[in-house]
């Protein structure tokens, strides 16, 4: 399964961010109690507007849902690339999360702020700089090694060069074998990052300032973990007074689970829908895969209608006979939102 590690500085709200999350969308959380050495790992729902119409237009009572894991990881500290505050084992986490999601403070309300003073430009800087002596820790044990395959070692001279000049890696680019050399070194700067500001509810009609411009998303976690604690009748009034239709909480789970290039396909069971994600791009023969190996290993073809044909229908059968169902081969490249039957041997 992804995951996606919460990391920021200690006090950053990134425990208040990571139970707003598993109590609203939770699906499973794992027995890890918060230490300041092993993280909270949940899993949580990924929100679908669209398998709730297809559930009611086809009248199936049970939904599963795909899900993501959210993993939070104790608070970074300048030094953290050498040791300090146990900084190594919190990095080994970060390092086995797929996308990154930087928590940073804004909001000023007596809660101690690391280094003394809420300076939310400092607190970027510093978890991003951390993170980057810690690739070019990495890197550096690697180059020394003189049997790395030349093509590896031309490959991290770049990146190593690139981080040196305080360039951004997003110039980047690495075609499919230079991405398989790098594989095991599951390097923090090649890994996507979702920036979040968390704000005091009285920020939230507000500027943001500083006006950083990697800020992906603006919220409270105060508010958010307020909000699932209420019944749902009561978090729609409050969202409405607030100009939402929906909590930010939402938007985090949308958005980390587009940094991660996936999209959705259904399948269909008498009484069940289910969502699976797979990468932007796959063939129905790998989609066949996140089902089951056997689906996979004996695929023949794939019976394929998207949610919004389907939706015209009241079952799968009858969009079938009105001939809105198409039978592709192993390579059809799946499309968000494809609802699949596979035949197999």
């Amino acid at each position: 399964m992804l995951a996606i590690g919460i990391v920021g500085l200690p006090n950053a709200g990134k425990s208040t961010l990571f139970n707003a999350l598993v109590s609203g969308y939770q699906a499973e959380v794992a027995s890890h109690p918060f230490t300041t050495i092993q993280p909270n790992v949940g899993i949580v729902e990924v929100p679908d507007e669209r398998l709730e119409l297809l559930a009611e237009r086809l009248s199936l009572p049970k939904r599963v849902f795909t899900t993501i894991q959210f993993v939070d990881i104790a608070g970074l500290v300048k030094g953290a690339h050498q040791g300090e505050g146990l900084g190594n084992q919190f990095l080994a986490h970060i390092r086995e999360c797929s996308v990154i999601l930087h928590l940073i403070r804004f909001f000023d309300e007596g809660i101690p702020a690391s280094g003394g003073v809420v300076d939310p430009e400092s607190d970027l800087e510093t978890v991003r700089t951390e993170l980057l002596l810690k690739d070019l820790e990495t890197i550096s044990k690697v180059l020394a090694d003189r049997k790395i395959r030349p093509q590896k070692r031309a490959i991290l001279e770049r990146i190593s060069n690139l981080i040196n000049q305080n360039r951004s890696l997003s110039t980047l680019k690495l075609n499919e074998e230079e991405e398989k050399e790098l594989v095991d070194l599951n390097l923090f700067s090649l890994k996507p990052v979702l920036y979040v500001a968390n704000v005091s509810e009285s920020q939230l009609d507000q500027p943001l300032r500083p006006a950083l411009p990697q800020i992906d998303l603006i919220l409270s976690t105060k508010l958010e973990f307020e909000l699932t604690q209420l019944a749902p009748e009561e978090r729609k009034e409050y969202l409405a007074s607030l100009g939402q239709e929906e909590p930010a909480l939402a938007q985090v789970i949308k958005k980390a689970y587009q940094l991660l290039g996936l999209i959705t396909f259904y399948t269909l069971l008498p009484d069940q829908i289910q969502a699976w994600s797979i990468k932007k791009g796959s063939s129905a023969l790998k989609a066949a895969g996140q089902i089951h190996s056997d689906f996979e290993k004996g695929f023949m073809s794939a019976s394929v209608i998207n949610y919004q044909d389907l939706l015209r229908f009241s079952s799968f059968q009858e969009a079938k006979q009105a001939g809105l169902v198409k039978k592709e081969g192993r390579d059809y490249q799946v499309e968000d939102g494809d609802v699949l039957y596979f035949q197999f041997r």
